[in-house]
């Protein structure tokens, strides 16, 4: 570990006193020239020396995706994919006359056309940047929630308007399978291009 670093980076916490990880790397790119991952590198030795304690332990970003997978970072991808699931087995499980568990459908059903779509394209389309980057992502969360309910507003009658024009038709089948699939593609890209910015942006 470097010396300097971590002293700088110990009498910037002390000093400044930074919010979060972001500006902390930022006020020390400031006094002293080196890279991020030098000083993302150094912190998470300071934090596991005791040193410096943050409010949210510093983990380093896995290179390779089976193992990000694993990690808190891609817990949304597994609750997108586990929500999808289970909509997809209720709709085929549950017939429409059973009270009171057809209201699970309903809800279910209600987040799968309204939320799952457009927030799985979101996250294909536009992945949050590392930690360490200056704004801390693209996007805000209210952005996000915002911009995820209408792609799932225009991406729905889309896939209906694709099924009208083959054999299977508008269907609630279908319809159902092809949301499925679109949820995990895009959640699956997304995921993808999350893993490859976080480990970039920490390399530079």
């Amino acid at each position: 570990m470097n010396e300097k670093t971590a002293e700088i980076i110990i009498q910037i916490l002390e000093e400044k006193k930074p919010e979060n990880v972001g500006e902390l790397i930022n006020l020390a790119k400031a006094r002293i020239d080196i890279s991020e991952k030098e000083i993302f590198n150094c912190m998470i030795e300071l934090q596991s020396e005791g040193k410096i304690e943050l409010k949210k332990p510093l983990k380093p970003i896995p290179q390779h995706l089976t193992a990000y997978l694993k990690t808190e970072e891609s817990r949304w991808y597994w609750m997108t994919i586990g929500l999808a699931i289970a909509t997809t087995l209720i709709v085929f499980a549950i017939p429409e006359d059973i009270f009171p568990i057809i209201y699970a459908r309903y809800i279910l059903g209600s987040v799968f056309v309204l939320w799952l779509p457009g927030y799985s394209l979101t996250k294909a389309l536009f992945p949050p940047e590392a930690k360490s980057e200056k704004s801390g992502g693209n996007f805000d969360s209210t952005t996000r929630v915002a911009l995820s309910m209408g792609l799932s507003l225009a991406l729905v009658p889309l896939v209906g308007l694709l099924l009208n024009y083959t054999p299977w038709g508008i269907r609630l089948n279908s319809v159902t399978l092809s949301l499925f699939l679109s949820v995990l593609f895009f959640a699956t890209v997304g995921v993808i291009k999350e893993h490859q910015t976080k480990t970039k942006e920490i390399k530079k």
